[in-house]
């Protein structure tokens, strides 16, 4: 059995899966921690890496359905411990010891690699999710059970017939290598940051609001908006629709909701608005408007008309100019977000991102 393909598989499919859940990963640690945690990500990510490694290691290689139909019918294998009595046959049958050849043996590497193939996973269940002795041996033997079960169902019936055994004794193995991860990363926890550690330093972190968290904020209320109107719009057919959704979404559930947003509640960021609330948020709201949208917008219907009356030439000239000239402008408000400074219609009114992560858990 190949174990190359399964694993650069992996690490192929990986990145493109990474794109769909790195936002919502994103929004939930915003939404419990106020932080993204560089460990913690690390830890998430690589996990979700190890379980699909795991996956296509059972999955791959994928044989066409004319191969399986042309495959003998295989028998599921249900009598426990039967790879011990595979492991004495073939040491008896060898004509010279050799520690070598009996590592070479396929009935011996395969015992050795499904112990070290969820090792990892009594690590992980046992040092980050914090599950006890029980838990963790109860969970290898279900994911064990699960990957026997599609291969005995052919791929959840994919395939007319199993292309790989059903195996009692990997139920056992899978199940003794989650164990002795369990057991194995015990004397190294103390070497390590806990995972109240993580969530402190996270929660620490939190009750400031980064650069990161600010455009989340910025791209999360326009897609909530967006999906609300989207979805109103189908009930109600009103050209004003947008308009009033808008000042509903962006000043009057602020100024209700402790200058807060629909999404700026999910991932805990308000506004300080020192005096004048109503006043300063709807200020805020036209300004953010004409600052991303209205000012291009007007620029745009102010070219259309001279360009009735002036020369090509001198209108492309204009047009290139302007566009030169949004660029420049949006490039330094896209640094001063990343540095997290104020931007322009922020320091006017005097307006403050605020955290409003609970950080009662910190030390």
């Amino acid at each position: 059995m190949t174990y190359a393909l399964p694993i650069k598989t992996a690490l192929i499919i990986f990145p493109f899966l990474s794109i769909f859940i790195t936002i919502p990963y994103i929004i939930y640690e915003y939404h419990h921690y106020g932080s993204i945690n560089k460990l913690r990500t690390l830890i998430v990510y690589s996990f979700i890496l190890y379980l699909m490694t795991m996956y296509f290691l059972v999955i791959l290689p994928l044989p066409t359905k004319e191969e399986v139909i042309n495959m003998k019918a295989t028998t599921p294998q249900l009598i426990p411990l039967t790879f011990i009595k595979d492991i004495f046959e073939d040491i008896t049958s060898l004509k010279q010891f050799s520690i070598i050849k009996i590592l070479t043996m396929s009935s011996v590497y395969t015992v050795i690699f499904n112990v070290i193939m969820f090792m990892p996973l009594g690590i992980y269940l046992r040092y980050y999710y914090k599950c006890s002795l029980k838990k963790t041996v109860l969970l290898s033997f279900l994911i064990s059970l699960f990957f026997e079960l599609t291969q005995l169902t052919g791929l959840y019936y994919i395939y007319p017939k199993a292309y790989r055994t059903f195996d009692v004794d990997d139920l056992l193995i899978n199940t003794l290598g989650g164990l002795l991860g369990y057991l194995i990363i015990k004397p190294m926890q103390k070497y390590l940051p806990t995972r109240e550690d993580i969530d402190n330093k996270s929660l620490k972190e939190g009750k400031n609001v980064s650069s990161l968290r600010r455009i989340t904020l910025f791209l999360g209320d326009i897609f909530t908006y967006s999906l609300i109107t989207l979805l109103v719009s189908f009930l109600i057919n009103n050209k004003y629709i947008n308009i009033l959704l808008a000042v509903l979404y962006y000043i009057i559930i602020p100024y209700l909701n402790h200058n807060q947003t629909i999404f700026g509640k999910i991932i805990n960021v308000s506004l300080e608005v020192p005096n004048q609330r109503l006043l300063k948020i709807t200020l805020r709201t036209i300004f953010i408007y004409l600052y991303y949208y209205g000012i291009i917008h007007i620029v745009i219907h102010l070219e259309v008309l001279l360009a009735k009356n002036i020369p090509s030439y001198i209108s492309l000239i204009i047009s290139l100019n302007t566009a030169l000239i949004f660029l420049i402008f949006y490039i330094y408000s896209i640094i001063k977000v990343l540095k997290n400074k104020q931007l322009l219609y922020d320091k006017v009114l005097n307006i403050k991102y605020v955290s409003t992560i609970k950080s009662n858990n910190v030390e």
